[in-house]
């Protein structure tokens, strides 16, 4: 018999987006649906995924275990947001309101506002102040049953800064049930005050930025924005080299505003990700179909800024691109912490199944963060992350849109939301603030 600590019992559906990572092509929506399906877990690790009637057979709770009855109701693994920019200061509903009578990204940007403004809260704030906003954006994005996330920097663009918020992202890994992939993202933008010698900056970056966050184990992946306004591929080829250098791992902004050129740059660096892709080119999608590399789409960024280009998602798709889904969650652009939210934007905007989007926001999410053998699908001896869903089937996520079905989450094992509240201590829990 099986030995069990915990199990979920009787579901609708179980979703185990189980197989080989990532899913391409046909193979995005192939996600392992269970009827009436189980789940068992011993010392935070899955020992069970099957039917009710195999589970009842081979498995046995332990005295002190937890049997959670999950009929009616549809269990997924725990999102793993691929794309976040956690750490910051500040908010931006004035230049909303701006956008909506008629202002561009650019003038925004040109006036001194968006990442510029950021820049200036973050700066502002204390290293405290940042763990402070992030404990609660963090409980935001558990409530919607996200479980692991990247977070990236980026609003400091300076050294002191930068190394800031990877400390904040650190101390909220440590005091936080969701697991954080701590992303240096300096090459963000040039700084205000850097303007007249960009290159200086640059040079800071490579230099300075990437060897002190390589050195203090603070960052396991650097990103960096291939834009017009932001840096060219030149600049982000000598970035990223840098960080490939130092051990880092490499991901890429690219296509968000125009054909960029960062899709290319990504795919001839194997980067692990490139990231909105709303312009990518023909060529970009044949060389990131050939590089491997991951297409994290971000359509609330897109839905928020109004755009009317959409990524090609269905071309990635049928030319096999790996494809992953994000909230992008920053203050301008995109300021949600549910993936909830995310998933019914990719059906409708971006025409996803839904089985593609809940594989896309789960296995092919941690495939390209590096955490794909332990996270992202409900397989025997990966971690036990899952969240159990107020919902009949896995289509309802897409279709019953603006209402967070999520009622129960559990990471490596515990219960960290009970009936759609965060959870209070227990044995093995790590407060969420």
């Amino acid at each position: 018999m099986i030995e069990a600590d915990l199990a979920v019992v009787d579901a609708a559906e179980l979703v185990t987006v189980a197989g080989p990572a990532p899913k391409r092509g046909p193979g995005l929506r192939e996600i392992g649906v269970i009827e009436r399906g189980c789940l068992a877990a011993r010392d935070g690790a899955i020992v069970f995924a099957g039917d009710e009637r195999e589970y009842r057979r081979r498995v046995r709770l332990i005295r002190s275990g937890v049997e959670i009855d999950a009929t009616g109701r549809t269990v997924l693994p725990g999102f793993v947001d691929s794309h976040t920019h956690l750490p910051f200061a500040g908010s931006r509903e004035g230049e909303f309101v701006d956008r909506l009578n008629g202002a561009t990204y650019e003038e925004i940007t040109a006036r001194g506002g968006g990442i510029h403004a950021t820049v200036r809260a973050t700066r502002a704030a204390s290293l405290e102040g940042l763990i402070e906003q992030g404990k609660r954006r963090l409980n935001r994005m558990l409530l919607h049953g996200t479980t692991s996330a990247e977070a990236k920097s980026g609003y400091g663009l300076s050294l002191e800064d930068e190394l800031k918020q990877l400390r904040a992202v650190r101390a909220l890994d440590a005091l936080h049930p969701i697991d954080l992939v701590p992303t240096l993202l300096g090459a963000h933008l040039v700084p205000a005050e850097r303007q007249s010698d960009r290159e200086s900056y640059v040079r800071e970056v490579t230099g300075r930025m990437i060897p002190e966050a390589a050195r203090q184990g603070l960052a396991r992946f650097c990103d960096v924005f291939v834009e017009e306004g932001a840096f060219t591929p030149e600049e982000g080829e000598r970035v990223l080299r840098a960080a490939g250098e130092r051990g880092l791992g490499l991901r890429v902004h690219a296509e968000q505003r125009g054909a960029s050129g960062g899709a290319l740059l990504a795919a001839r660096l194997r980067a692990a990700s490139a990231d909105h892709l709303e312009h990518v080119t023909e060529a970009g999608i044949r060389a990131l179909a050939a590089s491997g590399t991951t297409a994290i789409l971000l359509p609330g960024a897109a839905f928020f800024l109004r755009e009317t280009r959409d990524a090609p998602a269905r071309r990635l798709i049928d030319a096999g691109v790996p494809l992953a889904l994000a909230t992008d969650f920053n203050p301008g652009t995109c300021p949600t912490e549910a993936m909830t939210a995310v998933l019914p934007i990719a059906c409708l905007r971006y025409g996803l199944d839904p089985a593609e989007a809940i594989a896309a926001a789960t296995l092919n999410a941690a495939h390209s963060l590096g955490i794909g053998s332990r996270a992202g699908s409900l397989e025997v001896g990966k971690a036990a992350d899952a969240q159990i869903l107020d919902v009949p089937n896995h289509r309802h996520l897409a279709y019953h849109f603006g209402v967070n079905h999520c009622r129960t989450v559990i990471k490596r094992g515990r219960v960290v939301v009970e009936d759609g509240r965060l959870a209070g201590p227990g044995p093995g829990y790590r407060p969420a603030g």
